[in-house]
Order: C-alpha cells, then structure tokens, then sequence
C-alpha cells in the first residue's frame, strides 16, 4: 500500500499552523463537516460538481477561513481529504490526486440515486470496499455515513459525548480520521475493516436511528426527529448486533 500522506505545503510551526481540510461535495453532509470545520479552526476548501461559482453563498456563510475550489483544489488542500458525493461521481474524480491519502468517505449506498449495483446487491462488497477499488490509490476510510446530516450539528461536543464508527483497513489512516471526528466534536470508535461496515450501511442495526430521541418520530418525519447522543459502550453494543441488510430487496 502507498505511503499515507500526512503533510500539507505549509511550512509554519505545527503549533501555530491552521489545519487544512478539503471537502468534496457541497450537500448536507459535505456542508455540515466543513461548518463544523470552520467552527473547530480548520481552514477549508469546498468542492462541487457544479463548479466553484455555485459556491459563493456558501463559503459567504463559513466566513474567510473557507474558499471554493474545484475537486483537485480540495484534495490536495489538506493531508485528508473529505468525500461526500455520490458512487455515480467517483468516475469524474481527479484519481491521481488521491495517491497515497486517507479519505474520509461519508458515502452510503442508495439504488434510487445510484441505480442497481450488482455487487452490492449480492453481498460481494461493501459499499466501502467498493468505493476502495474506485479510487485504488487512495486509502478510503469511512465516517460519518450513518448519521442525519441535521443530527451532525445537533449532537456535535454533547454531553455525554456522541460516538461515531470509524472503519479502515489501514490504522494510519483510521487514525487520521478518528482525528479529524475528534476534533469536529464526536467521540471516534474503531469499528472495523472496510469488509466490516455493512454494519452502519442503510438498513442495519447501526445507522441513522441509533441517533433518534424517539424512533417512532424519527419514522414519522426524519427531518424534524430530535437527536440524542449515543455513547461508546451503546455504539460497541449497536455494532455488535447489526444484522445486515438485505441489499437486492432495498427500495425508496
């Protein structure tokens, strides 16, 4: 495997140098990790598909510590890259500007946008493993992709804190992630390898539920469902009985 890169261009003293995160994917989630950023002290670049003039109210918003810039731009901006974009857009992803970095992939699996996968479908893969044969030079790590995006900002820095798998097959690079969900306000569990996160994939025992105060609201209408924390030892148990979902009978 390619050496993980940790570096970034800057040459300032590591006390006093701003960290660097790139995010791909301007959606809910993509959005939400870069406010988290901005109000964590990163300094960020946003990346879309629709280019960085789309951006403007956005980065408007994050304040002067964030700009737009395209997908290269924002992977090579900091040593760990955030994708959050869709398994349709890996194919117009700068490639080789991935080699050799820890990517945190918030990506999840979802047949009305994706359309059918049939390695998915059948169990071959996960949707993490999957998203590794994609982007071979990189070191895809996931996070992230089992959570509301309107419970992200709900729950980051709660009392008690709220955990959130990590799942990686290279421990530098879940190591690098764990960070980065550290310092956004969550509590980072190691969870396994990539063959091992079916178990926060869309219809497991451990995805977005788990951070609903009351399920039944959360079935009534997820976007007003209140979020409550989930601790580490409740995420341990969750993992633990995550059954896996039947891929091929999913439908929206």
């Amino acid at each position: 495997m390619n050496d993980i890169d940790t570096t970034t261009a800057d040459t300032t003293p590591a006390d006093t140098t701003p960290k660097r995160l790139g995010v791909i994917g301007s959606g809910d989630i993509g959005s939400g990790i870069a406010r988290l950023a901005i109000a964590a002290g990163y300094e960020v670049v946003i990346a879309n598909s629709r280019g960085p003039e789309s951006l403007a109210d956005l980065v408007a918003e994050l304040g002067p510590r964030a700009r737009a810039g395209d997908a290269r731009d924002a992977v090579e901006f900091g040593p760990t890259p955030v994708l959050a974009v869709p398994l349709g857009a890996y194919e117009s992803l700068p490639r080789d500007a991935f080699a050799g970095r820890a990517v945190l992939s918030t990506g999840n699996y979802y047949p009305h946008r994706d359309g059918r996968i049939a390695r998915l479908d059948s169990l071959e893969v996960t949707t993490a493993e999957l998203e590794q044969e994609l982007l071979p030079g990189a070191v895809i790590t996931k996070a992230f992709n089992n959570i509301l995006f309107h419970h992200i900002p709900a729950l980051a820095d709660s009392t008690p804190r709220t955990a959130l798998p990590v799942f990686g097959d290279d421990e530098r690079a879940t190591a690098a992630v764990s960070a980065i969900v550290d310092d956004l306000g969550f509590e980072p569990l190691d969870a396994g390898t990539l063959a091992e996160s079916w178990r926060t994939e869309p219809e497991s025992g451990a995805y977005t539920p788990i951070y609903a105060a009351d399920p039944e609201a959360l079935a009534a209408d997820h976007l007003t469902a209140v979020a409550a924390p989930v601790t580490v030892a409740r995420l341990r148990q969750l993992l633990s009985a995550s059954q896996r979902a039947d891929v091929a009978a999913r439908r929206f």
